[in-house]
């Protein structure tokens, strides 16, 4: 997964006086009765323990087992992130044997448009192909419904779905990040120009790693209902460390050894 990312990776957007006005009236839309359960704005704060994490990593030794059944596994990272984000977690599984492989798209994810899915698509069938085997689709929170739909759309080419810190169930603005969502993509959290029903399980096994600490995505949303995964692993992470931490890592690769 080695890349060198730009400086730079804004996503593209008409800073005309008319489109930033509607941009901004998305992003500032009353629609606080739909926000239930999202945590407390306070808690974001709770995301800083990401500062630390260059220095744990020195002295952080993880016992990192070879796996008895390696998987090519694709990592679709969240919303406004690039594949490096993830680059810690895919080390630890190549360290296991398994193959990491980026999304397949450049720069940041900067939310759904019918071009990128159709990357991702592209990219899933041709690791399938290449391989010759079903892919474990890997996705962090946005990148988590990327993998949920991908898996609809093609589950003969897909092994597993594991979603992280993902807002699959229930309203999709019960969490902190949805008017920035809105300002930057420039359409509604809950009318993608990528059509998709996000709640529906896949035709594949499915598992939701969710954590109460996670100060982003409201934890029932993440866990979601028994009809909408086979699976609801609870983590103690914050919502960027379902990128770092070794409780996530470690069920990440607990996953991929089961069938």
């Amino acid at each position: 997964m080695a890349t060198r990312a730009p400086i730079l990776d804004l996503p593209s957007i008409d800073w005309s006086d008319g489109e930033f006005a509607r941009r901004l009236a998305l992003a500032r839309e009353e629609r606080g009765d739909e926000e239930h359960g999202k945590p407390h704005a306070l808690r974001l704060l709770a995301e800083l323990d990401i500062l630390a994490e260059p220095a744990r990593r020195i002295v952080r030794n993880l016992d990192i087992s070879r796996s008895k059944n390696p998987r090519t596994v694709m990592i679709l990272p969240g919303f406004a992130a690039r594949s490096q984000k993830m680059r810690y977690m895919a080390q630890q599984f190549e360290r296991a044997g398994h193959e990491a492989k980026r999304w397949g798209v450049e720069g940041r994810n900067w939310g759904p448009t019918p071009e990128r899915f159709a990357q991702l698509e592209e990219r899933l069938l041709e690791l399938h192909e290449r391989k010759g085997e079903k892919v474990v689709l890997l996705g962090w929170s946005l990148g988590g419904l990327y993998a949920r739909e991908l898996a609809h759309r093609h589950s003969h080419a897909v092994a597993k779905v594991i979603t992280m810190g993902s807002p699959f169930s229930g309203s999709p603005r019960a969490n902190n990040a949805w008017r920035v969502y809105q300002f930057v993509t420039g359409h509604p959290v809950d009318a993608p120009p990528v059509e998709s029903d996000i709640s529906a399980k896949p035709p594949v096994e499915t598992v939701a790693l969710w954590s109460p600490n996670d100060s982003v995505i409201a934890p029932r949303s993440a866990a979601g209902l028994p009809g909408e995964r086979d699976r609801a692993v609870a983590l103690r992470c914050t919502h960027i460390g379902f990128t770092y931490a070794p409780e996530s890592i470690y069920a990440v690769l607990a996953e991929l050894e089961r069938d």
